[in-house]
């Protein structure tokens, strides 16, 4: 991943920054809370600005992440909502399904489970 060039980044509250003029983004732990969420470290400023963004969508906008990287956290995202939606799906109905359509959301849900990372990132 690599810093994008010269594009705007909405640091909150009408606050914007060029991407290629942040130096650091460190995440506000001592009154944290509305309003106050990420420090934002920019060239040429002694004092940090104050972003009411937190600092994980922040560099999402700083960087330029390969399209594949994307995709997949896209497809991330249609999975993980995707087994939240099976594990709604009654007993009764299941079985319905696996009996009639041939469709089995417990192997479905399980191979699913099996190929999203942890939400801790392991």
């Amino acid at each position: 991943m690599r810093i994008q060039s010269s594009v705007l980044v909405h640091l909150g509250f009408g606050k914007y920054v060029r991407s290629d003029q942040v130096t650091a983004v460190v995440p506000i732990e001592e009154d944290r809370g509305p309003g106050r969420r990420t420090f934002v470290h920019v060239e040429g400023r002694q004092d940090p600005l104050i972003a009411s963004r937190a600092e994980d969508s922040l560099v999402r906008d700083l960087v330029q992440e390969p399209r594949e990287v994307t995709q997949a956290r896209q497809q991330q995202e249609i999975l993980r909502d995707l087994v939240q939606d099976l594990g709604s799906v009654n007993a009764t109905l299941r079985r319905i399904v696996r009996d009639q359509g041939n469709l089995d959301f417990d192997v479905l849900e399980r191979r699913i489970r099996e190929v999203l990372p942890d939400e801790d990132g392991e």
